[in-house]
């Protein structure tokens, strides 16, 4: 891989030894990539302050500069963490102290990223603490090349904002903030970009589990490749379009769609497939929207409903109002949880416009940083949960063992209120 004459300077310890692993790290992982040299770039959104077992012994054996040697930079070497060399932001990470008390979550591992945040804060890493770092300052320009972790973030920084990232991983994006490089490979270029698969919607696509269930259809159908979806679309919004990428990459590996005349990189179909003819478009009509929505809620059998989960990816001020508007006035069954989970900084304008006191008098709550999928943990003794999301539908039941229904807002929120659930396509 041809380096240069800043990244060889870098690799032979010109700007100490942390410096040089993150280097070491990123030419080996670019080599094996079969990338050909590095790209700059200034937007790192990588997980460093999440707690485990294993940070805490890392942490009781040489602090955090040795938690990051091994964890974010794969090397048992003993140095000095530097301030990082470029913008850099948390992802999500564990439950917060919002969340104390409500789950068997400990409160060391609330404890323990507190103490990571401080230090890595004071090293130049953003505390954003969100799957969603685009809807909290961290918003990409089109042709930026980026090194992002999180499936969902990076379909929509690559997607809708036009950003050019691969799914990059714990180590080469702590590399990377040491750096400012990632290997150019995937992505990074232009003529990987272009669809490969046209999909053809003959039913309306309009509206938040809409979008849901056709992003699970078509992730799918073409699992890591890049679909181009056209028909009867509505056209999206901003949460709309965060839903169907993190659909995309749950059900396939979707890094990146198109949508002619929304997306930015698609002004129009031969764009999206890079001047080559479109492929024959594969279908959704009815038969595949209820086999999506049918797929989606195989994995529930009891209707009594003791959890209800929103905000996957985390929640946008419009859709905590929209809670806020479902529930007012009302109030959750006993023994029944509500959680709405979005970025700090929202729950900040939230709290301002009055959403979250409605949604609290209500008995649900508004939490941040984190999710049951992320921290691995859920309200003692759930056994049924529902959620509008159809990535936790995908993945919560078998990170918990729980049983799990799929449908809309007000499918769930009158589910809160019931304890039972009666959505239905």
């Amino acid at each position: 891989m041809r380096l240069a004459d800043d990244e060889k300077l870098m690799r032979d310890g010109a700007e100490g030894p942390a410096v040089a692993a993150a280097m070491d790290l990123l030419i080996r992982y670019g080599e094996a990539l079969g990338a050909e040299h590095l790209c700059d770039t200034r937007n790192v959104a990588g997980t460093m302050t999440q707690p485990s077992p294993v940070k805490a012994s890392l942490v009781r054996e040489g602090g955090w500069d040795k938690a990051f040697s091994v964890i974010n930079l794969d090397s048992d070497a003993d140095f000095e963490i530097p301030h990082m060399r470029v913008p850099t932001c948390q992802l999500q990470q564990g439950l917060g102290e919002d969340a104390l008390g409500l789950t068997p979550y400990p409160a060391s591992m609330v404890e323990l990223q507190g103490d990571a945040e401080s230090f890595y804060a004071g090293h130049g890493v953003n505390i954003l603490a969100t799957c969603t770092p685009y809807q909290v300052g961290n918003l990409p320009v089109r042709g930026e090349h980026c090194a992002w972790m999180e499936s969902s973030a990076v379909v929509y920084a690559n997607s809708v904002l036009g950003a050019r990232t691969n799914c990059e991983g714990t180590a080469s994006t702590g590399a990377a903030s040491l750096t400012g490089k990632i290997p150019c490979w995937g992505n990074h270029h232009a003529e990987n970009r272009h669809g490969t698969h046209l999909v053809e919607a003959a039913v309306p696509i309009d509206g938040f589990l809409d979008w849901g269930m056709f992003g699970y259809f078509v992730g799918d159908l073409v699992q890591e490749n890049r679909p181009v979806v056209t028909g009867t679309l509505a056209r999206p919004d901003p949460t709309d379009l965060k839903h169907f990428g993190a659909a995309t990459a749950s059900s396939g590996g979707v890094a990146m769609y198109h949508i002619p005349g929304v997306t930015p990189e698609a002004p129009t179909l031969e764009a999206a497939f890079g001047g080559r003819p479109a492929p024959s478009a594969a279908g959704y009509g009815e038969r595949e929207r209820r086999l999506t929505y049918e797929k989606l809620n195989s994995q529930g059998e009891c209707v009594d409903v003791d959890f209800v989960l929103l905000g996957c990816p985390h929640a946008s001020l419009d859709q905590i109002a929209r809670t806020a508007r479902a529930l007012d006035g009302r109030k959750l069954a006993d023994g029944t949880e509500l959680w709405i989970m979005t970025p700090r900084a929202l729950r900040t304008v939230a709290d301002r416009d009055g959403y979250t006191e409605i949604i609290r008098r209500a008995g649900g709550r508004v939490l941040t940083d984190s999710c049951p999928a992320m921290s691995k943990s859920a309200p003692e003794g759930t056994r049924v949960f529902a959620t509008d999301s159809a990535k936790q539908a995908h993945y919560l039941p078998a990170i918990l063992g729980i049983e799990a229904w799929f449908g809309t807002l007000e499918d769930c929120v009158d589910a809160a209120v019931t304890g039972t659930w009666r959505g239905e396509l």
